[in-house]
């Protein structure tokens, strides 16, 4: 059974099985929001997620993550930023499973966003694959069958999976030198820390370490989801700007968890071009 949890900036809920309206509803109330905010004109075209949900549940596709932003403003926790993850029926059980990504707000604050995702079941962390696979965009804007692009966009995503699917076995077959590792882990690191009056805390090796037997080999896909769950999940130990100790935090908002896993993938399958 999933659990609703908050995390300061995102409320979620994960399970193994698909969640129900409400499951969903405890943790993103926002998704079943019946009108969009009040401060939309009547330019702004409402795209409604519960019915983009229900139709991709026809089509075989159903949510086992939802998360929404946490407001400060009562007026706005209704309408706010969400994400759904989506997994096709035919992949339920499957080790390492395909996901649709979708984000959507009624705000204003996020257009109608779909992404293909991997997700690990060894370590519940699922990561976004690539700035340019599988990304489909549909503005609060225009007339249309709205439902309609958001259907075919989900399959636009799905198909994107054999190229995912390519690249991460291209990933697999990749092995890094200790130098290699080092170099992509600090490429994370400067990219997350680009501040230079607040720099990065911990160290690249810090990044590099296993959190379990099943991710201490030397290939580039093992390496990158070393990075990427230490990037995600934090908890490592450092100091600040000032010496003083620090752990780093959990990475819960909507867009700097979607805009880490994009680069770290974009990361890595340069590292992949330069050696192939």
């Amino acid at each position: 059974m999933g659990l609703v949890s908050s995390f300061g900036s995102i409320n979620q809920i994960r399970q193994n099985t698909p969640l129900t309206d409400d499951m969903i509803h405890r943790a993103a109330p926002s998704i079943f929001a019946d009108a969009p905010h009040e401060s939309r004109s009547d330019r702004y075209h409402y795209i409604p997620t519960i019915d983009v949900v229900n139709a991709l549940r026809s089509e075989g596709f159903f949510p086992f993550f939802a998360a929404q932003t946490n407001v400060r403003k009562a007026d706005k926790r209704e309408h706010t930023k969400h994400m759904l993850r989506l997994r096709h029926a035919s992949q339920i059980n499957a080790q390492e499973a395909n996901e649709i990504i979708l984000v959507n707000s009624h705000d204003g604050s996020s257009s109608y966003q779909m992404l293909a995702g991997m997700f690990r079941f060894v370590c519940c962390n699922g990561m976004v694959c690539g700035n340019t696979v599988g990304d489909v965009r549909v503005r609060h804007s225009g007339k249309g069958d709205i439902i309609g692009e958001v259907i075919e966009g989900a399959y636009t995503v799905r198909d994107s999976f054999e190229i995912i699917e390519n690249e991460r076995d291209t990933m697999r077959s990749i092995q890094l030198t200790p130098q290699l590792q080092h170099g992509l882990a600090q490429a994370v690191l400067n990219y997350k820390h680009d501040d230079p009056l607040r720099p990065a805390p911990i160290n690249a090796e810090q990044l590099l370490r296993a959190r379990r037997q099943e991710d201490r080999p030397n290939d580039l896909w093992s390496t990158t989801n070393r990075i990427q769950e230490n990037v995600i999940k934090g908890g490592l130990s450092g100091r600040n700007a000032k010496g003083k100790r620090t752990t780093t935090r959990a990475v819960k908002g909507i867009d700097q968890d979607l805009k880490l896993n994009k680069a770290l993938w974009a990361f890595s399958m340069e590292m992949a071009k330069l050696i192939n």
